[in-house]
């Protein structure tokens, strides 16, 4: 007979998203498992400084942050395991996860393992991640006021998060190996601002710095074959983009069509007892405030669930 480790609400994913759920949850006396591939890990986690998250200070890592969201969790009753979720079964009422430490079952199954998913494809991108290697202009574009950067990608992302700091940079050198396409939208913006510089058919080849961070990158225009080098504080990386990580799911729960998790206004997906909050749904505001806030409305949709209540209990008025 299987040994199952049995909770009300079981979470697969222990960043801001899963984190806020939690919280909530064992705040409702609901009882609430938490299985976290590697604390270590995650856009969040892997943030040098925090610049544009409420009431903390820039001088917070996103490490510290999380830290601080998961202790919260545990001290309202929440159990934080490690554990690397290897597949799920959704075809009963009790949804039950796999994973090397056990198998877990639960009422509700929530996902929150988020979209980083990035591999690392050039030299000095792992060695400066957070020290001037960046994946979100949005997050960091406050480190590099009147600096020089780099945005390497021609996807729509690289696009968007550009026009982030041409707002703040004193120069951004946009760097494309192949063409945007033609639907791209501010194309214009970007390629007519005066501190932009736009390599157009070039690729990064090498990420350099020091102990304070990135100085330099390494770039080869096609068909040259002598490398060019640029002085920048900063490069934003877009080339792969960012995707859901859905791939232990097995294809049980439906996307939507940007490839994320389909939710409706609760968070809920098209499976019974399912919820999928944060990067994962893929969409296009990927912050930490933000993937707390879908744990939270995640939270209290499940809570008049699970209840059968016919009204959400706002949080201030719980005993």
């Amino acid at each position: 007979m299987t040994d199952f480790i049995d909770s009300d609400v079981l979470i697969i994913g222990g960043g801001p998203a899963g984190c806020a759920c939690a919280l909530y949850t064992a705040r409702s006396s609901i009882t609430t498992q938490i299985l976290d591939k590697n604390p270590s890990v995650g856009a969040l986690a892997i943030t040098h400084q925090i610049a544009n998250y409420p009431g903390v200070t820039a001088t917070t890592s996103g490490s510290a942050l999380l830290q601080l969201m998961r202790e919260q969790a545990i001290s309202y009753g929440a159990k934080y395991k490690q554990a690397q979720v290897y597949g799920i079964d959704l075809h009963s009422d009790r949804k039950i996860v796999y994973t090397p430490e056990g198998i877990f079952r639960s009422r509700i199954l929530v996902l929150a393992t988020g979209a980083m998913g990035r591999a690392s494809t050039l030299p000095g991108e792992n060695e400066f991640l957070g020290r001037g290697v960046s994946y979100c202009a949005t997050c960091d574009s406050a480190f590099y006021k009147q600096q020089e950067v780099a945005v390497y990608g021609f996807n729509q992302e690289a696009i968007d998060e550009a026009l982030v700091l041409i707002k703040s940079s004193s120069r951004v050198h946009w760097i494309t190996k192949s063409k945007p396409k033609s639907s791209s939208t501010g194309m214009h913006i970007l390629t007519t601002a005066p501190n932009v510089q736009w390599w157009q058919y070039t690729q990064l080849i090498k990420i350099e710095g020091d102990e304070s961070g990135v100085k330099q990158i390494k770039l080869r225009e096609t068909r040259k074959l002598n490398m060019e080098t640029v002085n920048v504080n900063g490069v934003f990386i877009y080339s792969t983009g960012s995707m859901p990580i859905i791939e232990y799911l097995n294809g049980q729960v439906p996307l939507n069509t940007k490839g994320g998790i389909k939710v409706d206004d609760n968070m809920k997906t098209d499976i019974d007892g399912v919820w999928a909050i944060g990067d994962i749904r893929n969409t296009p505001f990927k912050q930490a405030v933000v993937a707390c806030s879908d744990g939270c409305i995640a939270a209290m949709s499940i809570d008049k669930y699970l209840n059968q209540r016919k009204e959400i209990r706002v949080d201030w008025v719980h005993r």
